[in-house]
């Protein structure tokens, strides 16, 4: 979920360079976002957190509630460790910034699919690019 469209432009197509991986829907409005989880129930989303209609943010909180085994990855130009923080206790499994997404994203695509955390590095030194194991 995006909401400037040659971002989201480009996000399409560094998937469609991944075979296993399909686009089914791309929305720009959080609340559009989470009416369109409960219908599709993907088993990956992308979202902004700076989105119109309701923050990226809180509809990741929204679509954990009835989307629990659905991963999330935050794709966001915000470097602030107290956002990125809240992303990830909202349950997303990843946060990759803006600049970084030509080379993080295909990689954060795949760790966090194979239960995995991915945070893109430049967060300051708070959190590590290096894959973790997400807590059971």
């Amino acid at each position: 979920m995006e909401d400037f469209d040659p971002f989201r432009l480009l996000i399409n197509s560094l998937i469609k360079n991944a075979p296993s991986l399909h686009v089914i829907c791309a929305v720009s409005d959080g609340l559009v976002a989470v009416d369109k989880a409960k219908e599709l129930s993907p088993d990956l989303i992308l979202m902004d957190v700076g989105l119109p209609g309701l923050n990226g943010i809180e509809s990741a909180r929204r679509i954990r509630k009835f989307l629990a085994n659905s991963k999330i990855i935050f794709v966001s130009q915000e470097t602030s460790i107290e956002v990125v923080r809240e992303a990830l206790t909202v349950g997303a499994c990843g946060y990759v910034l803006k600049s970084r997404a030509g080379v993080d994203l295909l990689a954060a695509i795949e760790a966090v699919l194979d239960g995995k955390q991915y945070v893109s590095s430049g967060l300051d030194g708070q959190f590590s690019a290096e894959e973790e194991e997400l807590p059971s």
